[in-house]
């Protein structure tokens, strides 16, 4: 006689998806929020969420990034990290992640039942993922526009006050559909990234861009170097040079540097503006 009761009785998932807030914080970086709470440790947060201790890294480094205020505070320590806690910021949001997963969870279920009943309401269902390689992605504000013949100056003013200048071409201007005041997105490539040591004459490069901070992580491989700088807003900024240059430069933790790159190294991404606001000329 066959037993039924340990078959599952729930409906077919034709729709699943992952929650996922402002294109980046999803059920990976949480569940790195809740590893730190319990653990007070990046090195075992990454072991516990089966993430190496260079990944979790990463996503620290982004959630601190895209956040308007930074959600994981970090003390200097040994070679795996030091301690590691949420800030007020970081308990909230992982609050709120966790009462929109049961509500999430819910409407699965219910979207389910209902396609379950109608099954050709799955081709109105697809999902759309923009993804970028780009190792750097800084949010800020458009503060200003100078259009010239052929390009324009955007100004992006960050959440610590930094301001980056990128140059488009008026075209990709118009694309775009920005203005003052408009959100911001800048891709930086961390090969485009020119480091300098604070106390040397960097009076000669040309480049418009310096961001100035403190480097708090060196990667090394055998030919190149990656060097996180961590900006006095909490955001970072990764530059990779060669390994020989960061050795010459005597570049370790701690050291005062800054970020130095060209405007047209910048790759500008914006929000649409408002309708009640209007694009510059």
């Amino acid at each position: 006689m066959t037993n039924h009761s340990n078959q599952n009785t729930s409906p077919i998932a034709y729709v699943e998806a992952e929650l996922r807030l402002a294109g980046m914080l999803d059920s990976r970086m949480i569940g790195l929020l809740r590893a730190i709470v319990q653990t007070g440790s990046i090195n075992q947060a990454a072991k516990q969420v089966g993430l190496s201790y260079k990944g979790a890294w990463q996503i620290i480094e982004r959630a601190n990034n895209l956040a308007p205020k930074v959600l994981i505070a970090t003390a200097t320590g040994g070679s795996k990290g030091g301690g590691t806690s949420l800030t007020a910021a970081g308990q909230s949001l992982l609050e709120l992640f966790t009462r929109l997963e049961l509500q999430h969870s819910q409407f699965l279920r219910q979207l389910n039942q209902t396609l379950a009943a109608d099954p050709e309401m799955m081709l109105l269902l697809k999902r759309q993922v923009i993804k970028t390689s780009a190792r750097n992605q800084l949010f800020g504000k458009v503060t200003a526009i100078q259009p010239g013949a052929v390009n324009a100056e955007v100004f992006v003013t960050l959440k610590g006050g930094e301001q980056v200048v990128a140059s488009v071409t008026l075209a990709s201007l118009g694309n775009l559909g920005i203005g003052v005041g408009g959100d911001a997105v800048l891709l930086i490539n961390a090969p485009d990234i020119i480091l300098v040591v604070d106390d040397q004459d960097s009076s000669r490069v040309s480049a418009r861009n310096r961001l100035q901070g403190s480097v708090i992580r060196i990667q090394h491989d055998a030919v190149d170097s990656e060097v996180i700088i961590q900006l006095p807003s909490g955001e970072t900024v990764a530059a990779t040079v060669t390994r020989l240059s960061a050795e010459t430069m005597a570049i370790k933790c701690g050291s005062k540097v800054s970020a130095v790159f060209k405007s047209n190294a910048v790759i500008l991404g914006a929000m649409p503006l408002d309708t009640e606001q209007a694009p510059l000329p």
